[in-house]
């Protein structure tokens, strides 16, 4: 019980602050329509050096981790039609890293539909895995084939997903390099909580327990920084926080309370991962029957990441307490403000 208030009085803390109207009503961009038009009716993108491409991708993927998903949408088609353009004058070595740029595009287009739960996520994930196959980069084959084993979930394949990602993460085991191993623990939690949401339990805690032992390994052989991988790192807090998840999949979300509470969220690396903790911990609570720290977390995701919030399925977990028979204080005008209500 210990555990929970001082969880809880961390969250309210962080959230305590009511962000202006502009910052959480801002309206989102039509994600899964400039992902239609980049993959079908893509820009007449103008080659470029590989240098400014990548410092283009950066950008890019700084977007994405600080949750400015508007300003990433309306990047990406330019973004995608300079990758592609550079990759079509290149030859040799230099066409191989484009090949890269290209597929990391793809990976945050990508990423970006999953957000809005749009069915574009899958063909977007299949361009990523093909250019990232064709760059012979097997880090960002790997990061590829996370984002495309997530859709394949989604799509109710969760099976060929699990699969996927453990034939990857074994591929990446053989390189031996940190970032190698770093990108395939990634790859097994992200396994894990495939396999917790199709209730495949022992399958779940095994990957996790193998997640958890390559991270621990990495961190004792280098120094836990931000910023090594594209989207996700492994870390002991990113590896807490997919328990979270996988225990709520699987219907033990008590058994997730443990993990939130070990996390500091100020010291996760980026916005994106921050609200996800928010995000986890909301579904934890929800599951738990406990409205009120349902509602803190959301009001914490609110503060770090305001356009996750008015993502689908915080909208509709905030419906759910919006109509829930008891009511939460505060809960109505969070709904307005997210578009909810």
């Amino acid at each position: 019980m210990r555990r929970r208030q001082l969880l809880l009085a961390g969250m309210a803390a962080a959230g305590a602050s009511v962000l202006p109207p502009s910052a959480s009503t801002a309206a989102q961009p039509d994600t899964a329509a400039q992902i239609v038009g980049a993959l079908y009716d893509p820009e007449a993108g103008a080659a470029t050096s590989l240098r400014q491409l990548q410092i283009v991708l950066t950008e890019a993927r700084t977007q994405f981790t600080a949750a400015r998903y508007q300003d990433l949408g309306e990047a990406l088609p330019g973004l995608l039609g300079a990758a592609q353009a550079t990759r079509d004058v290149l030859t040799g070595q230099s066409r191989e890293e484009a090949h890269a740029c290209v597929a990391r595009a793809w990976v945050l287009a990508t990423e970006l539909a999953l957000k809005q739960h749009s069915d574009v996520a899958w063909p977007a994930a299949d361009r990523a895995l093909s250019a990232a196959r064709a760059s012979g980069d097997a880090v960002v084959e790997g990061e590829a084939a996370r984002v495309l084993a997530i859709t394949m979930r989604r799509a109710g394949r969760p099976a060929a997903g699990v699969e996927l990602l453990r034939r990857t993460a074994d591929s990446l085991a053989q390189n031996g390099d940190s970032v190698s191993c770093a990108v395939g623990a990634t790859l097994l939690m992200t396994a894990a909580y495939t396999a917790a949401c199709s209730q495949q339990r022992g399958d779940a805690l095994d990957l996790m327990a193998g997640a958890a032992d390559s991270v621990a390994r990495l961190a004792r052989t280098r120094p836990q920084s931000s910023g090594q991988l594209f989207t996700v790192d492994a870390t002991a807090a990113q590896t807490d926080l997919y328990w979270i998840g996988v225990h709520t999949a699987l219907g033990t979300p008590d058994e997730g309370v443990q993990y939130a509470a070990r996390i500091v969220p100020s010291r996760l690396p980026t916005a994106e991962r921050q609200a996800r903790y928010g995000t986890d911990c909301a579904r934890m609570w929800h599951h738990l029957g406990d409205h009120r720290r349902t509602l803190a977390s959301l009001r914490f995701t609110e503060q770090v990441a305001p356009e996750e919030v008015r993502r689908p399925a915080l909208r509709a977990l905030t419906a759910d307490l919006l109509y829930a028979p008891v009511t939460v204080v505060g809960v109505r005008e969070f709904a307005s403000r997210t578009g909810v209500s």
